[in-house]
């Protein structure tokens, strides 16, 4: 195997960073043109690997080097290359460019199964509402349909977006893979909080997935002028909405010791105008963590607050549901595979579960799946802070290089 090519790794990461990029971070959001411009810019610059290209029903990109024997499932890995609104460098971007360089550092080796490095689109929720949205279809975990409905506002919808993609969303099943279509997949990653930083240890090695659980609360109240309706006679929808937003961090504050975490991220305030009581407003909420039962009592220790809620500042609350994940649990043997890796390098490493979400958790439905994580700097993410020592970088890319040559060679 050869060694990791730091230059090109640096020189990968940081021109795929332009893309995008403006003072507030980088923006670079799924199924956008800027989405196309750097993908086909990374394609050209490892065009010399000699990968054959394909694209799926949905927009999903799979590069393959073939093994000695073709009919066996091949080995996969990936990430994505779209970021959140104002961004990082890393988020994605080190599972993608870690996955072409291990290929580089294993061009001479003489592999019994194929590779496969695939850009899945769309990881982030933030234009459509929806995170793992490339690996939620190829895995036929939900259908474009499904997925449609998490759109922003002035913004075109997911069905548009693909056709406009040049995917044609009623061919979306033609996307879909099956158990076993794959040996194994792996993905590299930051790991987007500060355990590994913390604890100095290089290399995490990821055991459980945590599952969002995503909902909008639909506030309704009454939209009144704010200088002739006297306070005792208002249904001030954004009163009764910070009133949830609360319920939401107390629910999930109540749940700490389980790993629970709850966010309002999004808060649409209608009519948005300095003189008018807020009539109708819209939360979106994040809630997830790796134990189910954890999860269930947050969530309903939200409904219980928008019940109470709805009775005493007499405003209408609904609930609309938008995507209900599993805690996903990975492969132990893949896991034991990575340890007894790091332990061959010399690398420090930590077990450990992943918080956020990633595409290898619906790829665990298909294919033994395991994650390999990385430190990030003060475990910022999602923010154009977001910093990845290139050591570290390469350090993670050498343990998957070799992952993926023993999982090539079974």
């Amino acid at each position: 195997m050869q060694t990791v090519n730091k230059t090109r790794v640096k020189n990968l990461l940081t021109s795929l960073a332009k893309f995008g990029a403006a003072d507030q971070g980088i923006t670079r959001l799924a199924y956008s043109p800027l989405d196309r411009e750097a993908q086909t810019w990374l394609l050209e610059q490892v065009a010399d690997l000699g990968l054959t290209v394909r694209e799926d029903a949905v927009g999903n990109v799979f590069l393959r080097r073939e093994g000695r024997e073709k009919n066996l499932p091949p080995v996969a890995c990936g990430s994505h290359l779209d970021t959140v609104i104002h961004g990082g460098a890393y988020d994605g971007m080190c599972g993608v460019v870690g996955a072409l360089e291990a290929l580089y550092m294993l061009q001479d080796a003489n592999l019994k199964r194929s590779l496969e490095v695939i850009i899945f689109r769309a990881e982030e929720s933030s234009r459509f509402g929806f995170a793992t949205m490339g690996s939620k279809l190829l895995t036929g975990s939900a259908t474009p349909s499904e997925l449609n409905k998490g759109g922003k506002k002035d913004d075109i919808s997911f069905l548009e977006a693909l056709c406009q993609w040049g995917c044609d969303p009623n061919k979306f099943a033609d996307a879909i893979i099956s158990k076993g279509t794959y040996a194994s997949f792996s993905e590299l990653h930051i790991e987007q909080g500060k355990v590994l930083e913390e604890n100095k240890k290089q290399i995490g090695i990821v055991h459980n997935i945590a599952a969002p659980t995503r909902f909008k609360l639909h506030i309704r109240g009454m939209a009144d002028h704010s200088g002739a309706t006297p306070m005792g006679m208002r249904r001030d929808a954004l009163v009764a909405a910070a009133k949830l937003i609360l319920a939401v961090n107390e629910a999930a504050e109540q749940e700490k010791q389980c790993g629970t975490v709850g966010t309002v991220g999004v808060v649409e305030v209608e009519p948005g105008s300095i003189n008018v009581v807020p009539g109708t407003v819209t939360l979106w909420v994040d809630v997830r963590g790796v134990d189910l039962a954890s999860i269930k009592r947050t969530l309903q220790s939200i409904n219980e607050a928008a019940e109470a809620v709805a009775v005493i500042d007499k405003v209408g609350v609904q609930i609309e549901m938008l995507t209900q994940d599993q805690p996903v649990p990975l492969s132990e043997m893949l896991a034991q595979q990575t340890e007894a890796i790091c332990q061959e390098l010399g690398y420090s490493f930590l077990h450990m579960n992943s918080g956020a979400g990633h595409d290898a958790m619906h790829m665990a439905k298909i294919a033994p799946t395991t994650m390999v994580f990385i430190p990030c700097r003060g475990g910022i993410s999602h923010n154009p802070a977001e910093y990845a020592e290139l050591e570290d970088i390469c350090c993670g890319i050498t343990v998957l290089a070799e992952i993926l040559q023993r999982e090539a060679n079974k």
